[in-house]
């Protein structure tokens, strides 16, 4: 097959992130390999010199005819290299967060982020919400930004069997269980998810899958403080996607209120499994959740608590919210559309 061009990935996440930066990595260039092969990849993962300063020219020498940084940053040499740069930008989490990062991490973020945001010859943003910030903080003019969502893994799309995911499920919890997935840290609001579920006047298990550092430890306090140490359980070391989707499965609502997301990955896959959502009203999980989900202030525990507990007790709801939030995931995340969204862009540039 004639090769119609050649396009050089930053791979380090692709081979070395279990979560969210390396699975939209793999999930993307599996996407272009299968659905164009014409395609021709190199898969670039280098010492952080060459990544940062000289991976430009190397790909410019190897024939690249776009270099595609798949993770918020292109090489610092990709201007002067001469080659066409596409930079994804997933958030920006250290402006809009900052509490959660260190001074100097923010520093360097901005140094590196913002100056691919402002160089690349294209950005693609994985969602609405994280356009508008790169324009607001970092000046990129809207025309030079595509909005393409992060693509779901394929597996998400192929309903698993009921009997087949309890099977999976029941080596971790064998009881009824309200979900969440994403690391645990301040931005994600496992606190105030906590804080609602301890509300609520009857209680299955809370499953939460995901892992921490200080601010863990800081949960942890909480579930021992109020006694909820036995209906809790904290899975960290779940990294395979068909065993989420069990979980996504067999979950009576996934718990999703955080204060800031990029995409809101777990949201879309939650909702491919006809599970109810509820979510929080801010950035970008509005267009991940759709109008099936219930969306909350994420600060308003209250209202996640009084929520949880009209769903816990109402099954014609549930089912109701479970398939609306399937439609408007089968609408606006077809992996088909997206691919080809990616290689439209590609197309464009050249």
């Amino acid at each position: 097959m004639k090769v119609e061009m050649r396009i050089g990935y930053d791979a380090k996440r692709y081979y070395h992130n279990n979560t969210g930066l390396g699975n939209y990595s793999r999930t993307l260039v599996n996407a272009i390999h299968s659905l164009h092969p014409e395609i021709e990849t190199r898969l670039y993962d280098e010492k952080a010199l060459t990544r940062t300063f000289r991976l430009g020219r190397k790909a410019k020498a190897d024939g690249c005819d776009i270099y595609h940084g798949l993770s918020n940053e292109v090489p610092l040499d990709v201007v002067k290299a001469g080659i066409k740069s596409i930079v994804t930008i997933h958030d920006v989490a250290w402006r809009t967060f900052p509490a959660m990062y260190k001074p100097i991490d923010i520093f360097l973020y901005d140094k590196k982020y913002g100056w691919s945001a402002k160089h690349a010859t294209h950005v693609i943003c994985i969602s609405e919400s994280t356009k508008q910030d790169v324009m607001r903080f970092y000046g990129v003019p809207e025309e030079r930004i595509s909005v393409i969502y992060q693509p779901v893994q394929q597996l998400f799309y192929t309903p698993m069997e009921r009997q087949e995911a309890e099977a999976i499920v029941k080596e971790y919890v064998d009881d009824e269980f309200i979900l969440t997935v994403g690391s645990i840290n301040a931005r994600k609001n496992l606190l105030g998810m906590l804080k609602a579920y301890a509300k609520l006047e009857k209680r299955p298990k809370f499953v939460v899958i995901g892992n921490g550092h200080e601010y863990r430890k800081l949960c942890e306090k909480y579930i021992s403080e109020k006694g909820l140490s036995n209906d809790v359980i904290i899975i960290d070391n779940i990294h395979e996607g068909y065993i989420l989707q069990a979980f996504y499965t067999c979950a009576k609502i996934l718990m999703y209120p955080s204060y800031y997301e990029g995409f809101g990955l777990p949201v879309v896959e939650a909702a491919l499994q006809h599970c109810p959502i509820i979510t929080s009203n801010v950035s970008s999980l509005p267009e991940a959740a759709g109008a099936g989900a219930i969306q909350v202030a994420p600060n308003d525990i209250k209202t996640i608590a009084s929520s949880l507990n009209r769903l816990l007790t109402d099954t014609q709801e549930c089912t109701y919210l479970g398939q609306k939030a399937y439609e408007h995931a089968t609408e606006h995340f077809n992996p088909e559309e997206l691919t080809n969204d990616i290689y439209k862009l590609y197309n464009s540039i050249l």
